[in-house]
């Protein structure tokens, strides 16, 4: 018996011993891999930065301008445009099949819709335009926003899980005060219009709202951390198009689920944040967590409807 064991842990030791070389070496390879991956991605990234930066001759409104303004204005109108053309013709069907309020917004309202577009532009041009000059000269006065040298991504990563966990906090707090009776009367009331959101209804709203729940709470965190412009042209571009995504009305596989958000405009009453931690923590989503919509909240990772997948229950017959 004494032989047999010894003969069984050294089969055991042996291939115990193998196996733990073999990770080693696939895990120095893979580290290898990936290190040269990310520093070949940081040079090309610095390379391109330069480029721009001298085309522009350093001119430091124009850089800010670009990445601040423009560039997250493109991919906010790029991918609502995208949205609206299925919100008015109900094509191509791979996107309104994923409808999330079904029967809601089928089409969408060609006049309502206008509307909503000419309050978004006014809030663009007269809104976030005029803080984001006040923003220039709180980034100079930092010093290192127009810098050269590009933040690193690890820098970055950190960055970005600040700015989100600012936004978390400011957004839940001025949003729920927006829903006190007599703020919601003469504010919050025009965002809640749109009982079944749409994408570019995500910044359709009262101009205080606007400064105060859309704007202040993604500007805020660049502002503090001193933030590139290449930093704060990403983290803009990021926030539109996520509460883009939270507004579109669409269940999309790969991407965010929007269900928190679209079943705030349709009780008005539940889910108040973006991440739903101040949510949980305030017991402003208690709700929401008893419906299907909750059982929903996740990523689509099929081309299956959750709509189909997780059907609502049958009502009751009176």
């Amino acid at each position: 018996q004494a032989e047999k064991l010894w003969d069984a842990l050294k089969v055991t030791a042996c291939i115990l011993g193998t196996g733990l070389l073999t990770f080693t070496a696939l895990a120095n390879t893979i580290s290898w891999n990936v290190q040269n991956l990310w520093d070949a991605l940081g040079h090309f990234w610095q390379t391109m930065w330069l480029k721009l930066y001298y085309l522009f001759e350093g001119k430091e409104w124009t850089i800010f301008f670009l990445g601040a303004a423009l560039v997250p204005s493109l991919a906010f109108w790029c991918f609502n445009g995208i949205l609206m053309v299925a919100d008015v013709t109900g094509k191509p069907t791979f996107i309104t099949r994923y409808r999330i309020q079904l029967g809601k917004n089928d089409p969408v309202d060609t006049k309502k819709l206008r509307q909503a577009i000419y309050t978004v532009l006014c809030n663009q041009f007269f809104i976030s335009f005029p803080m984001l000059v006040l923003m220039f000269y709180v980034m100079k006065w930092w010093g290192n926003t127009f810098s050269k040298e590009l933040p690193t991504f690890r820098w970055f990563l950190v960055e970005l899980s600040i700015f989100t966990l600012i936004e978390e906090i400011l957004f839940y707090y001025t949003h729920r005060l927006a829903h006190l009776p007599l703020l919601y009367k003469h504010i919050h009331k025009k965002h809640h219009e749109w009982t079944a959101p749409i994408g570019v209804v995500s910044i359709y709203a009262h101009p205080v709202e606007h400064i105060l729940s859309n704007t202040l709470p993604v500007m805020t965190g660049p502002m503090i951390m001193g933030s590139h412009i290449v930093s704060i042209a990403a983290w803009f571009s990021l926030a539109l198009i996520t509460t883009s995504i939270s507004h579109c009305g669409y269940h999309l596989p790969f991407l965010p689920s929007p269900e928190f958000h679209d079943f705030h405009h349709l009780k008005f009453n539940q889910c108040y944040g973006v991440l739903g931690v101040l949510d949980y923590l305030h017991g402003t989503d208690t709700v929401f967590r008893q419906t299907k919509a909750y059982e929903r909240h996740r990523v689509l990772l099929s081309f299956t409807p959750l709509s189909e997948s997780i059907p609502e229950a049958p009502k009751r017959a009176e």
